[in-house]
């Protein structure tokens, strides 16, 4: 059965974040009312203020997009407070939608919730089968929490909770901070900052060789109001390209759309990370779904965004320079 969204009351838990924004501008189709609080009037850390919230705008749906995300270097800086963090939101909003009859929830993970080792493409029956990558278990394993928490709600309550497990991410809105940020991001930053400062080289953590599949997140957004339609079931779904880049390769790729002309260089005592990484989203796709957008276009877009308006932590100083 179809979940009709027209007239609904729709929150976007996370809507300042990349994916939510996205998912808020792909609502705007459905003849829904979006509902969104800002990060100081709600904290989602908060049990107590996250039922009342619910209770009180009595939401019919809810994407769950808020998170606490970042690249390698942050979830090995930050490992309590991308556990924490993670866990507390996820908990707080499944919760307080069973208690407030929510309708309907779509969970957003992420695909760092298969094994180190998982066979490639990985499929959603691979969850659990092996160790995780140690560079990002601690959101790997919040996220395999959310995962659980929409089964165990959907088995002893009958709630209609369901997952979707996106691949790489980027788009309008990304996080560009020098440090923190995804991949995307990351190099769209430094190359173009390389570019506008005429600088000979860039560097680009480890050897470049792993393969990694980036989906733009307007993509992503249409993926979660389709499954929020289309979909109810116990299990959760891969939601990808599927197609695959290396690092080196994508890393070329962004130094020619922004114009920079200088030298790749390699970081060998980087880690790599995983070294291949592609989901298997064929699940998705048997029920009518695919991506529109080219790597290429997606890109491009992107850093014309980036250019016209910056991204999230990234200062006024900066804008300006960009």
């Amino acid at each position: 059965m179809t979940y009709n969204l027209t007239d609904k009351k729709i929150w976007v838990a996370g809507h300042n974040g990349m994916v939510g924004a996205a998912i808020v501008r792909r609502l705007q189709e459905e003849g829904c009312e979006v509902l969104i609080t800002p990060r100081d009037e709600l904290d989602l850390t908060r049990q107590a203020d996250v039922e009342d919230w619910v209770a009180k705008n009595k939401p019919d749906a809810v994407f769950l997009a808020a998170a606490k995300v970042g690249g390698i270097h942050a979830n090995n800086t930050y490992p309590a407070e991308f556990l924490y963090e993670n866990l507390a939101i996820e908990a707080n909003i499944i919760h307080a939608a069973y208690i407030n009859k929510v309708e309907k929830l779509v969970f957003l993970g992420s695909s760092c919730i298969y094994p180190k080792h998982a066979p490639q493409p990985m499929k959603e029956e691979d969850l659990l089968t092996g160790p995780l990558e140690q560079t990002n278990e601690w959101y790997a394993v919040a996220k395999i929490a959310g995962i659980k928490l929409c089964q165990a709600y959907r088995k002893q309550y009958g709630c209609d909770f369901v997952s979707v497990m996106p691949t790489n991410l980027y788009g309008p809105g990304d996080n560009y901070h020098p440090e923190n940020s995804h991949v995307p991001a990351a190099l769209i930053r430094r190359f173009h900052e390389a570019k506008e400062a005429r600088d000979s080289e860039v560097v680009i953590w480890g050897t470049g060789a792993p393969l990694r599949e980036f989906m733009h997140v307007d993509d992503m957004a249409d993926a979660c109001v389709f499954v929020m339609k289309n979909y109810s079931d116990d299990e959760f779904l891969n939601v990808g390209t599927g197609e695959e880049i290396s690092i080196q390769d994508f890393a070329n790729t962004v130094a020619q759309m922004v114009g920079y002309t200088g030298k790749v260089k390699n970081d060998l005592s980087k880690p790599d990370g995983t070294m291949r990484k592609l989901i298997d989203s064929s699940k998705l796709r048997g029920l009518g779904w695919m991506p529109s957008y080219t790597l290429t276009d997606g890109l491009a877009m992107t850093y014309e965004h980036f250019c016209e308006h910056g991204g999230r932590n990234y200062d006024a100083t900066e804008k300006k320079r960009a």
